[in-house]
């Protein structure tokens, strides 16, 4: 009898399984869950989930802060927010996204757009990027009038529009920010803020406390090849390495306002508090603040929201979008 073990192309533990024939296991992520139509019972907050795109495949789930009875035309500011994942694993609709939304929302009173994007392997980058990207534009097209999401339309304040994320999401806010300066968004909005979560920048080269030893052969790096493997200039793609050969000046950052949050104990912090110092140097015009958490390793805000730590870090996050 023919063995009906499938061999293993690519394993990187503790997020992906990927097999030659082409079938991919995801090893982390939490289960999905529904939204709150009816309003959340801890937060007050309403979410549902809609399409954004057919072909290609781009939905969202929506998030609607407690409206004041009496008062159903309020005017929220507007987070377009991209999850993190490692571009290749989790979901807007998975239960720990839910619940982080949900801390957000309620804390900050925004009308949050969580992105549901296409994950690679399957789709390779830069189609993240591209949905991302389409999705904003979605957005922006209801200053307007040209869609019909009543929750925008009626609850939207689209002078106030921030985008943001979470590692790799936070990566995606960085370079949506970057495109905006360059091409402009439906009715001529304007992005006001972006926070950059733990982003998920790297490099051919480590810099300041990051092991020069086996740099190269990363879960960071390595990452980056399998959800980019046509990525020009690799791991030193300005997308990854802002600050690499050939990267864009981040004073054309589209925005007027800029966080960015690290973890004292995230292999990621270095890059983190590189990018913030080279913001100010770059003669951005914007305003930058480097929130850091200490004794704390990457995504712990999102793993576990209920700690200390991560309450101060979502607090943070809701009075930056505030």
């Amino acid at each position: 009898m023919a063995s009906t073990t499938k061999e293993v192309a690519t394993e990187l533990l503790p997020l992906i399984r990927v097999y030659t024939d082409g079938s991919v296991e995801r090893l982390f992520g939490s289960p999905t869950v529904p939204p709150s139509p009816d309003q959340d019972p801890e937060t007050g907050v309403s979410s549902k989930d809609i399409t954004i795109s057919e072909n290609p495949s781009i939905s969202a789930r929506l998030y609607l802060p407690k409206l004041i009875p009496h008062n159903q035309n309020q005017k929220f500011p507007i987070l377009v927010y991209f999850h993190g994942g490692a571009f290749c694993v989790e979901s807007a609709f998975s239960l720990l996204c839910h619940r982080y939304l949900n801390s957000i929302v309620s804390q900050a009173n925004v009308v949050a757009v969580s992105v549901e994007y296409r994950l690679a392997p399957e789709h390779p980058l830069p189609a993240c990027y591209e949905d991302c990207w389409a999705a904003l534009q979605w957005v922006a097209s209801h200053s307007a009038g040209n869609c019909k999401e009543p929750w925008l339309i009626n609850h939207g304040d689209f002078e106030r529009i921030y985008i943001g994320g979470d590692s790799s999401g936070a990566n995606t806010a960085h370079n949506l920010a970057l495109r905006a300066g360059t091409e402009s968004l439906p009715g001529g909005v304007k992005i006001f803020g972006a926070f950059l979560s733990q982003p998920y920048f790297w490099g051919s080269k480590p810099i300041g406390s990051e092991p020069k030893e086996g740099h190269e052969k990363s879960l960071t790096s390595l990452i980056w090849s399998l959800v980019y493997p046509s990525a020009t200039g690799g791991i030193d793609s300005p997308l990854i390495n802002p600050l690499g050969p050939g990267a864009p000046s981040l004073a054309g950052l589209a925005c007027d306002k800029l966080l960015v949050c690290v973890a004292e104990k995230d292999m990621l912090r270095e890059r983190g508090v590189w990018y913030c110092d080279e913001v100010k140097k770059s003669g951005w015009k914007g305003e930058v603040e480097l929130f850091e958490v200490k004794g704390e390793d990457h995504a712990f805000h999102f793993l576990n929201n209920e700690a200390e730590n991560a309450k101060a870090m979502i607090k943070r996050l809701a009075s930056f979008l505030k």
